[in-house]
């Protein structure tokens, strides 16, 4: 089964050569990227079979259908810069597809990683995406800015071993992520008319803290889950505040 490997990135040079090893079982793999300042689009382009396109970004929604649209083979595994497929989760891919009969899309569960030191709670337990699947029967979701969407339109599967998701390499750059997160929702927000409110912008802040670091167990992974829950609750503070600017 022909697979094309797809990727979007900017500035990711620390990650770019490990990620696309991963797509080594690939027989092509797509790389869209948002003009990057540093060797990201060099390293991606010392590996064979790699095709780099790049495209000014507007939202993560655009560039992933973009890299849908250039990969020639309907099945397709995406995968993001912070993530890793182990060799067993390889196997369980190759496999999947040898059987006789598929599903259309597949959920693959993810091992949340903060500098290095793997997260057990803090809302991570129930972390899944849809990374493969079959690009004639699934699309990402338009209007969707960020954590963008994948509407399938057939059968869903769940891969059983885990994709490692090195998300958070330091405090100080996954703030700004997660600040970079909430303005693009902020922005999606005011497109599909929302109005600003002070109250819900508070109260929904309280609530995303309250519900990683209690309900979510962020408690039980000390000093990270405390900074996991309260970067979350800040991306939703920041969400609001884009969504305030927008309407001034």
């Amino acid at each position: 089964m022909n697979i094309s490997g797809l990727i979007i990135t900017y500035n990711e040079e620390k990650n770019i050569q490990d990620v696309l090893e991963c797509f080594d079982f690939c027989d092509e793999i797509i790389v869209v990227d948002s003009f990057s300042t540093d060797k990201t689009v060099d390293i991606a382009k010392k590996f064979p079979n790699v095709k780099v396109i790049q495209n000014i970004f507007e939202d993560f929604t655009k560039q992933r259908n973009l890299a849908l649209d250039t990969a020639t083979n309907d099945w397709v595994l995406f995968l993001d810069g912070d993530e890793r497929i182990t060799p067993a989760l390889k196997k369980e891919i190759i496999d999947e597809l040898d059987q006789p009969v598929q599903k259309d899309a597949y959920y693959f569960y993810r091992k949340f990683f903060f500098a290095g030191k793997p997260i057990n709670y803090s809302g991570t337990q129930s972390d899944k995406n849809f990374r493969l699947f079959r690009k004639s029967k699934a699309r990402y979701m338009a209007g969707k800015k960020v954590h963008e969407t994948l509407e399938v339109h057939g059968t869903i599967g769940i891969l059983k071993n885990k994709l490692l998701h090195y998300s958070v390499s330091d405090y100080e750059s996954y703030k700004q992520k997660m600040i970079h997160y909430g303005v693009l929702k902020g922005k999606e927000l005011a497109a599909k008319g929302k109005k600003y409110s002070v109250l819900v912008q508070y109260l929904k802040t309280a609530f995303k803290f309250f519900k990683a670091y209690i309900m979510r167990l962020g408690i039980l992974d000390g000093k990270q889950g405390y900074e996991l829950s309260y970067l979350q609750s800040l991306s939703v503070f920041e969400t609001y505040e884009s969504l305030k600017k927008e309407q001034n």
